[in-house]
Parts: structure tokens; sequence; C-alpha cells
């Protein structure tokens, strides 16, 4: 089984950084419409999408907040961080077939609270910006490594 470890608020330091790479396929758009209910023909009706500004499929925009959520959660600080805030700037669109790299970087430590500062940033394939922003949470004070849980199946109908 794979384990995953987090990092402490003590062991974080200004500048310490992670990325993680995902590409985009019709199936994320599904399931994320399922579970958030945006079920906007831009993101799922292929058709329709070709007839906007964008000429196709793209991703939700909270669909980036939940590859940066993925970041915090499993890699920087990893398990027992709380999300607290974000805040998001949309530069362009997240397209089908795009491969995403979520990189996260300690910006700032507030110590009274135990408070750590994420800068955000999403680029595409060819380098450009998607998506930047902040990222709050509360950071581990114990350090663990936990095994991974397995997800159930999941099916549509």
């Amino acid at each position: 089984m794979e384990t995953i470890t987090n990092r402490t608020y003590d062991e974080l330091a200004i500048g310490d950084s992670c990325e993680r790479t995902h590409q985009i396929v019709e199936r994320d758009l599904q399931l994320f419409a399922a579970v958030s209910g945006d079920h906007n023909p831009l993101h799922l009706n292929p058709e329709y999408a070709a007839t906007t500004q964008f000429k196709g499929q793209i991703a939700h925009g909270m669909y980036s907040g939940a590859l940066i959520s993925a970041g915090l959660a499993m890699e920087l600080p990893g398990p027992g961080t709380v999300y607290m805030g974000q805040n998001l700037a949309f530069k362009r669109p997240i397209m089908i077939g795009d491969t995403i790299t979520v990189k996260l970087t300690v910006k700032e430590k507030i110590d009274k609270k135990g408070l750590v500062i994420f800068d955000t940033t999403l680029t595409n394939q060819s380098g450009k910006v998607v998506v930047t922003g902040e990222a709050t949470v509360i950071a581990p004070t114990e350090k663990m490594t936990i095994d991974m849980p397995e997800l159930p199946p999941i099916t549509f109908g």
C-alpha cells in the first residue's frame, strides 16, 4: 500500500515548494460536475462548447482549486493540513488534453496561529500560466505517515 508523509509547520521554510502534474481528461469534468452540481454545457457539451469563445470544452474554474487542494493535502504540507482559504485569478482556460502543473510555494509563516500562506501557480504544457493565487492553511504540528485510502469504483447511472 502506498503511504504519504507530511511536513510539519516547524519543518516548513519560506521558499519550500512542490509540483504536481495532471492531464485533464473529459472524465475529470464529468466527475467534477457530478460532485459539484455545475453542469454548465461549456464544460460538458462538446457541440455547445465549440460555439463559444474557447472553441472547446474547458475545465470548471473551481477544478483548479481542487487541484491545489490535492497538492496541499498530498504533498506540502500533506496529511493533517487544514485548508483555510484560497484566492484564485483565472488567466486562461484549462482545456481537455492540457497537462497542468500545480506549483505550491511557502510564502509566509504566521507563528502564533500555525498558519502558512502559499503562492499557488498553475501552468499548462506550454508553460503558460493559467491560474494564480494564494492559499492559507493550518499546517500539521505532528509528523505522520499514513496509508493512502483506496477509493471505491466510480460509475455513472
